[in-house]
């Protein structure tokens, strides 16, 4: 099984680019996620990590995603490999998102800029369905 799951905050809004070829949408950003346990001087690090996403999932996250957002990702992870201009051969490890969802507390509307109340805020998967939560319903558990 290739599945990752991350929780962070963005460090960059998102950039976004279409592919030339299948004129595909292709979204890249980074996120924050900190380590479980603090370091000796009682100081909690920081793993920063690339994600790209892909068609309707790329124009989500360029939609809705902004600098400083804590969100949650889940993904799959490839490696490349090719040989640059100098004949060398190069590895890179890439971080594919296949579904995203916000992970921040509630907030009022323009708590933020250019973001309104979590209802709001859809959450969405590689599908490329939106889905907005009615919050006043009751849970059935």
């Amino acid at each position: 099984m290739n599945k990752f799951q991350f929780m962070g905050r963005l460090t960059r809004d998102p950039e976004t680019r279409v592919t030339p070829n299948t004129n595909t949408q292709v979204t890249t950003f980074s996120i924050a996620v900190n380590r479980r346990f603090t370091d000796q001087n009682g100081e909690r690090k920081a793993d920063f990590f690339n994600l790209t996403a892909f068609g309707k999932l790329a124009e989500f996250c360029a939609k809705y995603y902004r600098k400083g957002q804590q969100v949650l990702v889940e993904g799959r992870i490839q490696n490349r490999t090719w040989e640059d201009q100098n004949g060398q051969k190069r590895y890179a490890t890439d971080y594919i998102i296949e579904n995203a969802y916000f992970a921040d507390s509630r907030r009022e509307p323009g708590a933020e800029e250019g973001m309104g109340a979590a209802d709001e805020m859809p959450s969405s998967s590689v599908d490329g369905e939106f889905i907005t939560i009615d919050d006043t319903d009751d849970l059935p558990f």
